[in-house]
């Protein structure tokens, strides 16, 4: 390596490390949390954990991702397509409603449920005076004035949470008690709405038993149908008052707990769990001027890391953080892929954590079985599509039935098994999960759909809770989401299937009709134009996520600038946190830097609670929304870190584009290893407003195609005479596995 060369990429090096989470993004208080949803959150992506305070006790809160009431939903196996058809078609959709959504509304299950929680008396400690969530490790440190400090973390990689008191008072013992959740008081519990979560008494379990031995707390809670699980809690203490405590949840086996010794101590399971983080923050890095997003950023990449694994079941609306209020979770804390589980993975594949978002793919391979019988039952079809709305098995809820029911939900599944390829670049991937589960949707889709007028069809289209749930979010052609999922399906299809399947695939886009566009931009669909503000922004899908439509062709710039115009004039007054996530990235996509990240700027202040939980309604008493509740769901929370991944970094059009949306006044801004369609790492830095360097690392070998943000360049690390010509200012190079690449400002 050249000296200039070698000097080049430390300096490089040492810019861009500064960028990983520092003090300023940790969340610190002077207090504890008394609201759950505004408690310090742990996890691991199987368990979770909230630190607050409870009256006058201090409250870990326990979860777990798979504790789950699956009961069938009532009456839910007597809706079929066809029927639902027909009533649309006599104007008779209350039949509909009563058995698709009342159901979901006034019965308690399927659900997911709360494990239990932990509680130490605060009276002993005296009044907390520093609480810090410390994210490059997930612990968290509470002072109290009697000297007493707490430590508490969830393991990264054991079924394991541990709690530490150290100098505590003499003669005192802060012991342990496990409180329990209250699904079985002898009350009827609330009946409430799916918003607000229904009592959890109304489950009908009976009561759990708790065991207590010298040094251990069991607590076993039978469920549905044979389903239990039990929670375990050891403490010992130890000198120099200290007292451990660790604790675990087990699912339909008893509760084991190999490890009573102090986890914080310098060895191999502190430093198991420091190394986890440690990888995952050295995954990718940004850093920009603008400290409240930068702030919120990093907390909403610790919140990923804390709820996704490769082994562990999807992301729910609420992971591993079920409310402990004493009722069910809003909206069951359920599956929803109408928008809930898919935005909840988008930051993992530019964020370089691929081996996380496989959590998801895994899962929808797994269900397959399930998804096919339903796909058989209730739109009498071969092949294969997934309830909108689901349980942990992957069994349907119901719901609004054009949402938790539709003909389209597995086409935009099937983009994150087309993203968890593209980013990875791994071929057995592609030829065992991708190219198999496409297929299957494809049978699937093509049994559904039927020509009319030589342009195929869905017998029933609809835009995600448009005109709620009456007879009117039902439309007779397709309109502007079902058809851009649809259309991305089979582009994508063909990119990744062989000539003859290719062919097939082609044939069948050459048969869907165009987007429905008039002065608006993108409608709903024909003869529907967007009339009020909404939350759901589905007739933009061709924008973002699925880039059908890119600002590079004039004709789409402008369709795309009508249309956000036109959703800027119908105002936020009905958009929910998620919303003003979901709008940054098309911004971003727009190249409207600004308004992006205005976005950014308002989920953040108005949007979240002081833990940064994404809360759905605005905070500040309705400042630019109508909703001002505060039911906790991620997806806005994952959407966000996207969001300034679109700003800093984009190649969906089959290119590298770097700082493609980033405003004018982030003078000091850069990234380190964000991921690129194609497996390409990138890393980049601007000084003063300058883009100073890029650097491209290939992890698997292929062709690099990159938009650089210089007019001049200085090339390190490949032969120039390899460069291949592109039209549109774009560099070609072929690239080896695990060779870089760096580009400066400058000229030879």
């Amino acid at each position: 390596m050249k000296p200039f060369f070698f000097l080049l990429m430390l300096l490089f090096v040492a810019g861009t490390m500064q960028s990983q989470p520092r003090a300023q993004h940790n969340l610190v208080f002077d207090s504890l949390a008394t609201r759950w949803d505004e408690a310090m959150p742990m996890g691991n992506g199987w368990l979770g954990a909230l630190v607050w305070k409870k009256d006058n006790a201090i409250r870990i809160s326990l979860d777990r991702i798979d504790l789950w009431d699956e009961r069938p939903m009532k009456d839910i196996d007597k809706l079929h397509f066809k029927w639902v058809q027909e009533k649309v078609r006599l104007n008779q959709y209350d039949s509909v409603q009563r058995l698709g959504d009342a159901s979901y509304e006034q019965n308690a299950a399927p659900t997911k449920i709360p494990g239990a929680a932990i509680e130490f008396d605060a009276a002993l400690l005296g009044k907390c005076v520093s609480n810090v969530l410390d994210i490059t490790t997930g612990l968290n440190t509470v002072r109290f004035t009697t000297g007493t400090v707490m430590r508490s973390y969830v393991h990264a990689t054991r079924m394991q949470g541990s709690v530490l008191f150290e100098n505590l008072p003499d003669n005192k013992m802060v012991a342990p008690v496990l409180i329990v959740p209250p699904y079985h008081t002898g009350r009827a519990g609330q009946m409430g709405s799916s918003t607000e979560g229904q009592g959890l008494e109304r489950l009908g379990y009976p009561a759990g038993v708790l065991t207590k031995k010298n040094g251990s707390i069991r607590y076993h809670q039978d469920g549905w149908n044979g389903f239990y699980y039990e929670v375990l809690v050891e403490y010992l203490t130890l000198p120099a008052g200290k007292l451990a405590v660790n604790w675990t949840i087990s699912v339909k086996k008893p509760a084991v707990l190999a490890i009573q010794k102090n986890c914080f101590a310098p060895g191999a399971i502190w430093e198991e769990h420091a190394r986890w983080w440690k990888n995952y923050w050295s995954k990718s890095s940004i850093t920009i001027p603008d400290t409240l997003v930068e702030k919120q950023y990093y907390l909403e990449m610790y919140k990923f890391g804390s709820v996704a694994r490769e082994n562990t079941p999807p992301i729910s609306l609420q992971a591993v953080w079920t409310a402990d209020n004493g009722n069910l979770p809003p909206w069951k804390g359920d599956y929803h892929h109408d928008l809930n589980t898919q935005l909840s993975y988008w930051p993992g594949y530019s964020g370089n954590h691929t081996d996380l978002t496989s959590s998801y793919t895994n899962w929808l391979w797994k269900i397959r079985a399930v998804n096919r019988r339903w796909t058989k039952h209730y739109f009498g079809t071969a092949g294969l599509n997934v309830p909108g709305v689901t349980t942990l098995s992957g069994t349907e809820m119901g719901g609004w039935v054009q949402y938790s029911m539709s003909p389209t939900t597995v086409a935009w599944l099937a983009q994150h098994f087309y993203w968890q390829w593209r980013y990875t670049g791994d071929s057995a991937f592609l030829k065992q999960r991708l190219i198999p589960y496409f297929r299957e949707a494809a049978i699937f889709l093509e049994s559904i759909m039927k020509k009319v007028n030589g342009k195929l069809q869905l017998p029933l289209s609809s835009s995600p809770e448009y005109h709620d749930n009456t007879i009117r979010a039902w439309f007779p052609a397709f309109t502007n989401y079902d058809l851009a999922l649809v259309r991305n399906f089979y582009q994508e299809a063909i990119e990744c299937s062989d000539v003859k399947s290719s062919s097939h695939y082609r044939e069948v886009l050459t048969h869907l009709p165009d987007f429905d566009i008039n002065q608006t931009g993108l409608t709903i669909a024909p003869g529907q134009d967007l009339e009020e503000s909404h939350r759901h922004h589905a007739q933009l899908m061709a924008i973002y996520p699925l880039g059908l439509l890119t600002p590079d062709n004039n004709d789409q710039k402008e369709i795309i600038n009508r249309s956000l115009r036109w959703l800027e004039q119908k105002g936020t007054r009905n958009w929910c946190g998620y919303s003003f996530s979901w709008t940054a990235c098309l911004y971003a996509r727009a190249r409207q830097a600004d308004s992006a990240a205005r976005m950014l700027s308002i989920f953040a202040s108005n949007f979240c609670s002081s833990n940064s939980f994404h809360l759905n309604g605005d905070q500040r008493g309705g400042q630019y929304s109508s909703f001002t509740y505060r039911p906790f769901t991620l997806e806005g929370n994952f959407a966000f870190a996207q969001g300034l991944h679109e700003m800093l970094l984009q190649s969906y059009q089959g290119y590298v584009e770097v700082f493609p949306s980033t405003p004018v006044s982030w003078k000091d801004i850069g990234f380190r290893h964000l991921l690129a369609e194609g497996a390409f790492l990138v890393s980049a830095n601007k000084s003063n407003g300058v883009p100073e360097s890029v650097e491209v690392t290939a992890q698997h070998a292929g062709t690099l195609k990159i938009k650089l943000p210089f007019k001049t360049w200085i090339a390190r690390g490949a032969d120039r005479k390899q460069f291949l010509q592109v039209p549109g200012n774009v560099v070609a190079i072929p690239l080896k596995k695990g060779q870089t690449i760096v580009f400066t400002n400058g000229y030879e």
